[in-house]
């Protein structure tokens, strides 16, 4: 079969009016379908149940997004048994027919880009650009990982075989039911990964998504069903991640789990998936990402315009709500005036606001649990540092918190530990690029991180010694691309999975030789 060469989606300009349009054709198309009822899919049934939420713009709390229905411990185990069922079928689907499900994925979210990106703006609270980036990155990893597993149909050719004794084969097998447990952050791009890696491969999913993005999960669904994909290879189970969460988990018939969450949850799926049930034959896999506090270095030779403006987008994207937001900014001593007065003035331009306005770049935050959480450390902050940008909110219409900056806080400070998971940033001033190392590999994450200077060797430094999985030389530290920048980190960052990279589909099977005498 002749298949492109993989290219990464391209970003949205938004200087040109005619996408200015576009997106605004999205947001009315997201609004003829607000408030509507969403079910359970399983085999490809829908089921209303009982119990419902609500998935309310975080934005503004008077508008529902829809309503969802939520499973019960009996509908999941009924997921979990069609999964078991449909997995005897689907795992003997040529791997061409998986990817090529793929691929027609990816062509439908790509002619729905600006609904998604939209429903996006409206559901999560996305920006524009962020909106658009993430379902850039949901298009990429289809695109991406149908052709990771074409390549992987292959890999027999590398076991050597000795000749007039034996052929010998190597061949990956799927592994079997898998539970996908997806986060609210990148609603579409992280859920379309993990899903999509598990179901290309040959397993089947139990697709569990975050509580305040729902809505954009079943959106995904239809479009698994658009592209062809059969009915109960992809389970949509929204619930109670303390309840029918775990039941998936603990489930013995579940062979592997697929996390991006916190840390906190992390570890318990961790614990929990190590514990063999009564009648599970199997050691279960855990793919884990949990998080991190990420830095970005700068040392007296950098480029002071460049250290400023990647620290403040790397902070202040999508209001902080990324693992691999920019948490801690390390700057020499040298040169951390003049950067910190570059960040206060960058930070005071950006757009705090409704994020359907193209001209917001700060928008909400998920939902009430996180505006008390992330405004909660503004008392720590008046503790630990020097207030020096922002430091309001409100909860008023929409779950609002300006870009804040607390200078001169100490390494073992909590806003220099604790992920905080918000638009709250602290500025720690270094005597050296030791030092600097020092306090940036000081936290129980390994994430990402960043190092802005002209100096070789201190970057050659870095590269060996400052301990993340995503390192970035005179860049942002977020942002990692598809393809180019295979993402996951060490630590309680998680299990370092590295999704868009080439070995991210092994971790979904398991290998199998053959050999056969003559």
């Amino acid at each position: 079969m002749a298949i492109y060469t993989y290219k990464t989606e391209p970003l949205t300009d938004f200087n040109q009016p005619e996408n200015i349009k576009k997106y605004e054709q999205g947001l009315k198309i997201v609004s003829n379908y607000l408030g509507k009822t969403y079910d359970l899919i399983i085999g490809g049934k829908r089921i209303k149940t009982d119990k419902q939420v609500k998935s309310i713009n975080p934005s503004n709390h008077r508008e529902v997004i829809g309503t969802i229905s939520q499973a019960s411990l009996e509908d999941a185990d009924k997921a979990i048994q069609v999964a078991l069922d449909t997995f005897e079928t689907w795992k003997d689907v040529k791997a061409e027919v998986r990817a090529d499900v793929l691929f027609k994925a990816a062509a439908i979210i790509r002619r729905r880009k600006f609904e998604f990106s939209a429903l996006m703006t409206k559901e999560a609270g996305k920006p524009w650009g962020e909106a658009d980036a993430d379902v850039a990155e949901a298009i990429d990893f289809l695109e991406y990982y149908g052709r990771q597993m074409l390549e992987l149909e292959t890999i027999d050719r590398v076991v050597l075989s000795r000749r007039n004794l034996e052929r010998n084969e190597y061949k990956y097998i799927p592994l079997g039911v898998g539970v996908v447990i997806a986060p609210w952050n990148f609603p579409l791009a992280i859920l379309v990964g993990m899903t999509t890696a598990a179901v290309v491969t040959g397993n089947t999913v139990l697709l569990k998504p975050a509580s305040t993005t729902q809505v954009i999960a079943y959106k995904f669904m239809e479009v698994l069903e658009d592209a062809g994909l059969p009915h109960g290879v992809v389970n949509f189970v929204p619930g109670s991640g303390s309840k029918v969460g775990n039941h998936m988990v603990n489930h013995p018939k579940v062979r592997f789990i697929s996390f991006t969450g916190s840390k906190g949850v992390g570890i318990q799926i961790y614990e929990k998936a190590a514990k063999v049930q009564p009648g599970q034959i199997w050691l279960k896999r855990v793919i884990a990402e949990m998080g991190g506090k990420d830095a970005i270095i700068v040392d007296q030779e950098a480029d002071l315009d460049l250290a400023a403006e990647s620290i403040v987008k790397s902070a202040f994207g999508f209001s902080g709500q990324k693992c691999s937001a920019c948490s801690r900014a390390i700057i020499h001593q040298d040169v951390y005036d003049v950067v910190l007065e570059k960040m206060i003035k960058l930070t005071k331009e950006l757009t705090v606001g409704n994020p359907e306005l193209s001209q917001t770049f700060v928008g909400p935050v998920n939902d009430h649990l996180a505006f008390g959480k992330i405004t909660s450390y503004f008392e720590v902050g008046a503790k630990e540092g020097r207030l020096v940008a922002g430091g309001k909110a409100d909860q008023s219409t929409g779950y609002f918190i300006e870009p804040t900056i607390y200078a001169d806080v100490k390494p073992d400070a909590r806003l220099m530990q604790e992920e905080i998971f918000g638009p709250i940033l602290a500025v720690c001033k270094v005597k050296s690029f030791d030092e600097a190392l020092e306090v940036a590999n000081n936290t129980e994450y390994g994430l990402t991180g960043a190092v802005i200077s002209k100096n070789r060797m201190n970057l050659e430094r870095a590269r060996k010694e400052f301990h993340v999985g995503n390192l970035y030389l005179n860049r942002k530290c977020t942002g990692a691309i598809v393809g180019y920048q295979p993402f996951g980190g060490f630590n309680m960052s998680g299990t370092d999975s590295k999704a868009g990279g080439p070995d991210y589909l092994v971790l979904h099977m398991q290998g199998k030789t053959v050999s056969e005498t003559f």
